[in-house]
């Protein structure tokens, strides 16, 4: 996403505030709960060049986010409880269930004290290539290496200067662009070939960033976490066969079951934008008997979708705009408002 785009949202996250429209329009814009993704959680600055730092908050962070949770009313309840609170006749107070995505070690040493203190449960999706210590976390390889090179090119042409940080930026920004657009094979190799050029070795970062399976069994005897799936490979899906999808899916719950002894329920699609998991991806979940899947999609949770389980909308928690005001804006469903008018059940 540009800098631009976030400047905007920026400016639109202080007006809602300025306005109180955060308060005076949440009844009519908020939903029944609210799916919060997260990823990273460190308290290290980001990097003068971190066009991945959207990921990443702070502890200090997710603490105000869930006092602020707390503040405004909301119930934090585990995923488990989702269908039933959505399919309620009556509705009690607004709930939030907290995700985190890919299964970041960090999760553990810098989340899970300040979810503890609050007695929030949370939700650990999981990759299982990821816990192997394998796999390719493909945004982080392609961050690292125009970190290092002065020059980034693709076979589809592609050629930027990569010297300044700005250039960095915005040769990144290109380069995932255009890959994003394209089959994800050429993706995997494109930067493969980038992290070669740069001096690193592709497949090398989830030894670095994910928990062990070793980590991962002791984290699941919390009974204040659930495990769920997030595929074998991280893929999207969408770009793949229903053959490979359908292995995708079923492959890395069998694989989370037989490591750590549980019973994996959730299912969260990798990038899960509608160009990366679709209408095809939603009915395999269902199929496969998973109790809920969950998109990247934006939105607040509304009563029609109990009826689309394996659709669900979430609100990231963006490590670019950690402030009060974005907060207070995301948990009011404004910036929503006419989406979740217009489009409630997107799941297409």
């Amino acid at each position: 996403m540009s800098s631009s785009r976030h400047r905007l949202f920026r400016a639109g996250f202080a007006a809602i505030t300025a306005l109180g429209a955060d308060r005076w329009l949440a009844p009519l814009a908020r939903g029944r709960g609210i799916i919060l993704t997260f990823h990273h959680v460190r308290p290290e600055p980001p990097e003068a060049f971190a066009p991945n730092a959207l990921l990443s908050i702070t502890p200090a962070f997710l603490d105000r986010t869930l006092t602020r949770l707390k503040d405004r009313g909301f119930e934090i309840v585990g995923l488990d409880d989702l269908p039933e609170r959505l399919a309620d006749p009556a509705p009690r107070r607004p709930f939030v269930v907290l995700t985190f995505d890919d299964g970041y070690r960090d999760n553990l040493i810098h989340a899970r004290p300040v979810l503890a203190r609050h007695g929030a449960p949370w939700t650990l999706f999981v990759t299982g290539d990821f816990a192997d210590q394998g796999g390719r976390l493909w945004w982080i390889e392609l961050e690292r290496a125009v970190a290092r090179l002065d020059r980034v090119t693709l076979a589809s042409g592609l050629d930027c200067q990569a010297r300044s940080g700005r250039e960095k930026s915005a040769a990144f920004e290109a380069a995932y662009r255009t890959l994003r657009a394209g089959p994800e094979q050429v993706l995997l190799e494109e930067i493969a070939g980038l992290c070669r050029r740069a001096g690193l070795e592709p497949g090398t970062v989830a030894a670095e960033l994910c928990l062990t399976w070793d980590e991962l069994r002791a984290l699941a005897r919390d009974p204040a976490v659930t495990i769920g799936a997030h595929t074998l490979s991280h893929p999207m899906l969408a770009k793949h066969d229903a053959d490979f999808a359908r292995r995708e899916l079923a492959e890395s719950r069998s694989r989370i079951e037989a490591e750590t002894g549980g019973c994996v329920r959730h299912l969260s699609y990798p990038v899960g934008d509608p160009t990366s998991a679709g209408a095809r991806d939603f009915a395999l979940a269902r199929d496969l008997g998973f109790t809920t899947a969950v998109t990247t999609r934006p939105g607040h949770l509304f009563a029609g979708h109990a009826a689309h389980l394996h659709a669900l909308p979430r609100v990231s928690v963006n490590g670019l705009h950690q402030t009060e005001a974005a907060l207070a804006s995301l948990l009011s469903g404004v910036p929503f408002l006419a989406w979740n008018r217009g489009r409630r059940l997107d799941v297409g």
